[in-house]
């Protein structure tokens, strides 16, 4: 019984972390089926659709699905607030690996089972003594962490992502004030922008620039990235922005403004975080710093201690 037990578990545990790794894996912006029709005419070949179909991965054509399904099932039992909130997390974590709300909500679930299929196998296997009372209560808390562990690595997304723009931020004023001060526009310094640098900050101005294209206004998309960061310092060059535009303002002053209140608020973050440093010096000092070099220094003057004449005084002997 128990080794069927086993078998079980390691199958449930198998299956789950195939999951969680074709789940979480980069998703390809276009479409797999169509990148083979486009492959096989370029060679010039005739398939069916079976055929092509046939010819993808099976992680294309089962696991991945699979994954799918199970988020479409856990959203039917979730409520309309939760799915907006978790849209909207995805969005501001910036759409990580391509997750949307059915593969975030299958993710949860499928950590959650692996994590309880861990638990109950290394309890079956080792822990024998224990009553089944609380072996399930031990692995329900662990299955609850694991439900709430992409949570956490979504937010985590979310901090890097916001501390990335915040930081990068003061360099691109300076470059769009350059820019807008030599005569450029301003949809050609953001492009300047996005060229100049790789990172979160450049792709979210080469994201307006593609919405301008298609045909929304200019302040309708800053509005968006405003809402795709959240970080204060972008609400408010955004909101100046669009005031001197429809006020008529030189945007070159506005921008020149900004530049300088921006670096200004990082200088003052730095001069924060370099005063917070050697409070949280003083954990690490006293548990691991302060103890060695008691061990170091104390050392042998207690060996010589123990070998001179005030051994007997000490110690009696």
């Amino acid at each position: 019984m128990n080794l069927l037990l086993i078998l079980v578990v390691v199958i449930v545990l198998g299956g789950a972390i195939t999951l969680v790794i074709v789940g979480v894996r980069e998703s390809s912006e276009d479409d797999p089926l169509e990148k083979r029709f486009l492959e096989y005419a370029a060679r010039g070949e005739t398939a069916t659709l079976e055929e092509i179909e046939l010819s993808q991965p099976i992680s294309e054509r089962i696991i991945y699905p699979i994954a799918r399904y199970l988020g479409r099932i856990a959203i039917r039992f979730t409520p309309q607030n939760a799915l907006q909130s978790t849209r909207r997390r995805i969005e501001l974590a910036g759409n990580p690996r391509g997750l949307d709300p059915t593969l975030f909500l299958s993710l949860r679930i499928i950590v959650a089972v692996g994590i309880g299929g861990l638990m109950l196998f290394l309890m079956t296997i080792g822990l024998e003594s224990w009553r089944w009372g609380m072996k399930i209560l031990v692995i329900a808390v662990f299955v609850v962490l694991g439900f709430y562990l992409p949570d956490l690595f979504l937010t985590s997304k979310i901090q890097r992502r916001q501390k990335e723009v915040h930081k990068s931020m003061p360099d691109a004023m300076d470059l769009l004030t350059i820019c807008v001060e030599a005569g450029l526009g301003f949809n050609g310094a953001m492009a300047k922008v996005e060229g100049k640098w790789d990172n979160e900050l450049s792709v979210e101005f080469g994201r307006v620039l593609r919405e301008i294209q298609l045909g929304k206004l200019r302040r309708e998309a800053l509005r968006d990235m405003s809402n795709r960061l959240d970080v204060p310092e972008m609400t408010s060059f955004v909101a100046a922005v669009i005031q001197s535009e429809q006020l008529g303002v030189s945007l070159s002053k506005v921008l020149r403004i900004q530049s300088d209140q921006m670096r200004v608020k990082r200088r003052q973050l730095a001069e924060e975080q370099a005063h917070k440093a050697p409070i949280k010096m003083l954990i690490p000092l006293a548990i691991l710093i302060f103890p060695a070099i008691c061990i170091v220094l104390m050392t042998p003057a207690f060996l010589m201690l123990m070998r001179s004449t005030f051994k007997t005084m000490f110690l009696g002997i």
